[in-house]
This record gives C-alpha cells, sequence and structure tokens, in this order.
C-alpha cells in the first residue's frame, strides 16, 4: 500500500531545520521536555498548568529543544486532555522553545479539526509548533468510544494511514482537483497567501508520527516523516522499533535521512533516597491505573504506608526499572548509556512526581548535571 503525504507545502522554509535540534553542554543530543500535567493529590487542575508554563519557561531558558503536551483522557491525576488549549497557553508564556503534542490521538478527532487547530497555534508562535500523532485512543475503550462517536474503536486506528493523508493535505491545502474535499480550506493556513491582499506564514507544523510499536515505526520511515518512540511505557520494543523505522526509511521533502526522539522516563533528585520515594509514588498511580483505579498521583508518604500486594510489587519493580531515577550524575549516566544504546537522535524527558515543585527541580538538575545554558535573570 502507497500513502501519500499530500505533496509540497507552500513556501515552506528548510523543514528539515525545524525538525533537527541542536545538543547543548555536553549532552550527547539535543534533550527536551514531555509533560503530562499531572495532578497530585491535594492539588488542583490550576495547580498543575501553572507548573507547566512555570517548567516550559525554565525547559526554554536552560536550552531544552521541545516542550510536548500529550493528549489522554478520563484520568483525574492527568490533566492534559486538550493539548492544543495548554499550547495555545504555553505559547503566551515563552518565545523560543518548540511546542507540541506528544501526540494529538488522530484517530480521536476530525483531520480538519487538527489542521485547523495547530495552523491557529502555529499564527500565535510561528515557526515553533510541531504536531506530533499517534493511533491509540490515549484512555480506555469505553472512553474512546465517547469521543469517537462510535463503538468500532478499531475503525480510527485502521484508518489512521489515510486520515494522516488527509490531515496533512488539509495542512499543505493541496487535495487535487475533484476531489470531495478540494474546495474546504484549513484556516489560518496556505488558502490566505492566495486570497486577494494574502500573506502567509512560510511555515506550517511539521507533522511527527508517535509510536509504542512498530506499525507508526513503520508508517514514519516509509513517509520521511520524523519518528518518536513512548520508551518511557514500552521499553522492550523500542530497539526493534527504531531499527524498523531506520531500515524503512525513505528520503522525503521533510528529511533526507531518519530522525527518531524517545521519550525516555528520568527523575533526578538531591539524594538518591528522596529520588525512590518519588518514583515509587509515581508507580503507585500506574498501579492504580493499570487495575481500572484512576486518580490523582499519591504522595510519597502515602506509597510507603500501601501494603503492596505480590502483584503489585511484581509491577512497581518491573516499572521503576525503566525509570532512570537518582541524583543528577545518576540521571546523566542513565540517559547517556540510554542514547548509545538505542542511537536515539533526540531524548525527550518526562518526569512524574507528586509534586510540581519535585518535578521543577528534577529538570533543573539534569540541565546543570549537563551543563545546559543557565537561566538568564
Amino acid at each position: 500500500m502507497t500513502y501519500a503525504t499530500g505533496g509540497t507545502p507552500v513556501d515552506q522554509t528548510d523543514k528539515t531545520d525545524e525538525i533537527r535540534g541542536t545538543a547543548q553542554g555536553t549532552a550527547p543530543v539535543p534533550l527536551s521536555v514531555l509533560d503530562l500535567v499531572t495532578v497530585g493529590a491535594g492539588r488542583t487542575a490550576t495547580d498543575a498548568l501553572h507548573t507547566s508554563v512555570n517548567l516550559s519557561r525554565l525547559a526554554e531558558s536552560r536550552g531544552f529543544h521541545r516542550y510536548w503536551i500529550a493528549e489522554h483522557h478520563s484520568m483525574p491525576g492527568v490533566a492534559s486532555s486538550s493539548p492544543a488549549v495548554i499550547l495555545a497557553h504555553l505559547a503566551a508564556h515563552t518565545t523560543r522553545i518548540r511546542l507540541g503534542s506528544g501526540g494529538v490521538m488522530l484517530p480521536n478527532h476530525a483531520p480538519l479539526v487538527i489542521a485547523e487547530q495547530f495552523g491557529t497555534l502555529e499564527a500565535m508562535a510561528p515557526g515553533r509548533v510541531d504536531l506530533g500523532l499517534g493511533r491509540a485512543p490515549g484512555t480506555d475503550g469505553a472512553t474512546a468510544a465517547a469521543l469517537r462517536r462510535t463503538d468500532g474503536l478499531n475503525e480510527g486506528a485502521d484508518d489512521f494511514p489515510q486520515q494522516l493523508a488527509e490531515l496533512i493535505r488539509f495542512l499543505d491545502d493541496d487535495f487535487p482537483d475533484g476531489h470531495p474535499y478540494a474546495r474546504i480550506h484549513a484556516v489560518p493556513g496556505p488558502i490566505q497567501s492566495t486570497s486577494p491582499g494574502g500573506v502567509q506564514s512560510p511555515h506550517r507544523p511539521p507533522v511527527w508520527l508517535l509510536g509504542s510499536s512498530g506499525f507508526s515505526a513503520r508508517l514514519a520511515g516509509v513517509l520521511g516523516l520524523p519518528f518518536a518512540f513512548a520508551h518511557h511505557f514500552s521499553a522492550q520494543n523500542t530497539i526493534p522499533a527504531l531499527d524498523l523505522y531506520r531500515e524503512s526509511f525513505r528520503p522525503s521533502a521533510v528529511l533526507d535521512e531518519p530522525y527518531a526522539l524517545i521519550g525516555v522516563s528520568a527523575l533526578a533528585t538531591d539524594d538518591e533516597k528522596e529520588a525512590r520515594r518519588q518514583v515509587l509514588a509515581a508507580a503507585l498511580n500506574m498501579v492504580r491505573l493499570r487495575t481500572g483505579r484512576p486518580g490523582l498521583v499519591p504522595t510519597p508518604e502515602e506509597a510507603e504506608a500501601h501494603v503492596f500486594s505480590p502483584l503489585e510489587r511484581e509491577f512497581i519493580d518491573s516499572w521503576n526499572s525503566n525509570v532512570i531515577h537518582g541524583t543528577a550524575d545518576e540521571v546523566r549516566s542513565g540517559l547517556d548509556e540510554l542514547q548509545k544504546r538505542t542511537g536515539a537522535d533526540e531524548l525527550m524527558i518526562t518526569g512524574n512526581a507528586h509534586s510540581g515543585d519535585v518535578r521543577l527541580r528534577s529538570y533543573e538538575l539534569i540541565a546543570d548535571a549537563y551543563g545546559l545554558p543557565k537561566a538568564q535573570a
């Protein structure tokens, strides 16, 4: 099967420059941030979003390359159900860092709506918006059915390549003559440049494919698109998926060679014991989510007092074996080893903890460990 990418965008600048980052300090590759906008027990969604603003500012000032928001639904401890809305808020509080979705779950939405939302974001923050797309629901089956207004949940995933092609054509405004959507335009978008007196930005959000298996890896390679792999919750598939992406890659107008980032769960604290306390709480939150009891992220004290069953303890040990945590030096060593082992072109760090202050401190410590630029007064 051949998947069309929708042709060449109107007046595009060098798209590779909008994808590839530059490593800062002693980091082996560019470092970025993935934010789930987590809500801790005793905190509100307003508190979590305030942390996101502060974290995006910190990431920008310390030389992190991009800041992505993940789409999740029906999870009390994750307030990122509307990435485009949150990204608009962050765009108003930052000036340079790339902002994007990590990702928007394409089967949950009409492609035209996504094109309109991210065209609007691009108009708000020209030249620094990424559109990362996934094919999973980002939630449970019942919630996905409510989002998609259908019980055929596999239908959206199976149609993902066609939905992707449609979205890219809306972004580029290049449906062929005779197509049912040829006279439909995503606004803001390229149609404005061809209207009388129209002037349009040379940018449009670069499209990334996200995945935790081989499907999106292969599709991203075939289309010559950048690829983001969810190592933070599918570590066993990381190297096979990256190998498949690189083997499948075909040069395109977007990239001349593969570019892959991986999402990494990492938390740095001032001492190793505190890191263990924090990741235990985050892991307990995952236990509850995986057993159908999603809630707010518990405090470390609650996690320490929890009596884990043998199955829960097994899950905790397995989950935390994939979380790089400890002192700043320990986290730096773990990130370095992971990048060397996978050959990732970029590391996107997600640091989950009950407290926003702990999350902010973690990114500060990681930045210091790599000698990233200091925040300007």
